[in-house]
């Protein structure tokens, strides 16, 4: 197990609880994916920056929990609890999450949650 690659993730989530744009986004590589599977993916820091604005912006706060995670080869696998505060909503997020590493930093990530329990939440 690398701690380099775990230590990597668990960063880039101290980053998002602190939302903290900028820091999140030193975390990609230029060419990197984000794919929350619900939507469409992202390419592209532009693209990945537009994402995550819309809805670390909008959150009053935000509490991502790892729950468990691991490493399989170039690989960071996170269960998570994401939970925001939007508009004095709480949400409370189970998620699974792949991080793909390459050169220190997130080439792909790709997160897998139910988007009916966000819609239920936000309602």
């Amino acid at each position: 197990m690398s701690e380099s690659a775990i230590q990597l993730v668990e960063d880039f989530v101290q980053a998002f609880n602190n939302r903290d744009v900028e820091a999140i986004m030193a975390f990609f590589t230029e060419d990197a994916i984000y794919h929350n599977m619900p939507m469409e993916p992202a390419q592209g820091t532009v693209a990945i920056r537009a994402m995550i604005d819309g809805f670390v912006n909008p959150a009053e706060k935000i509490a991502w929990e790892n729950l468990n995670i691991s490493e399989a080869g170039s690989t960071v696998l996170t269960e998570r609890i994401d939970r925001f505060v939007i508009g004095g909503k709480e949400v409370a997020l189970p998620v699974m999450g792949a991080f793909d590493i390459k050169d220190g930093k997130i080439a792909a990530w790709r997160d897998y949650f139910d988007l009916a329990t966000w819609a239920k939440q936000m309602g």
